[in-house]
């Protein structure tokens, strides 16, 4: 079974291929996704949190989300002490998830893939890639938050044209040309490449 990395930055549209991918029968793993369930299900994953931001950030058993994002959206060190949490549980978890599928390929979506260490014992890394203008349109009218907003939060993730070098294969989500070809397209090349394994 192939180990797959899916990433590219905010408002690229990898969700949209992920889903994509989900739609084929290949299982997904969505970092973002359990990343927050791990904050509201690891004990170890709570109690560091707790210890780091305070107990109060945890409401009946739940992470205050808004409030934390408020605080390390503003402050890298906060940032990079939640990171430090959150990654390491989201690898080993995805890790043990992985072991449990059984498909000719499965997917890691993550839109840190690089930046949180997460490559290591994948096959591939595919990354979807859309203009930096188009992002932050989609951005805007998906969140309803302003420019400054979108290009802060652009600011945290490796530069596009780079995680673009990194990747292995890259999918372009341009509005211009057919996402869904391309896809079928690596869907196809990715079987063969998990018979050959």
């Amino acid at each position: 079974m192939l180990r797959i990395g899916l990433t590219g930055g905010i408002g690229s549209g990898k969700s949209t291929v992920a889903r994509i991918f989900q739609t084929l029968g290949i299982p997904i793993y969505s970092a973002d996704i359990e990343a927050k369930r791990l904050m509201r299900e690891d004990e170890s994953v709570r109690s560091a949190i707790q210890l780091a931001f305070g107990a109060d950030i945890y409401t009946n058993e739940l992470p205050d989300t808004r409030r934390l994002a408020s605080i390390v959206f503003n402050d890298p060190v906060a940032l990079e002490k939640l990171n430090q949490i959150i990654h390491p549980a989201t690898i080993a978890d995805a890790k043990k998830w992985m072991q449990a599928q059984q498909a000719p390929y499965v997917i890691k979506e993550s839109a840190l893939l690089f930046e949180s260490g997460a490559t290591e014992g994948l096959d591939l890394v595919v990354g979807v890639y859309a203009p930096q203008a188009l992002r932050i349109q989609r951005v805007m009218q998906r969140e309803s938050v302003n420019r400054e907003t979108v290009l802060a939060r652009m600011s945290r993730q490796v530069e596009e044209e780079i995680k673009r070098r990194l990747c292995d294969r890259v999918i372009i989500n341009d509005e211009q040309q057919p996402l869904l070809q391309q896809v079928l397209d690596l869907h196809q090349e990715l079987l063969e490449l998990s018979k050959q394994a």
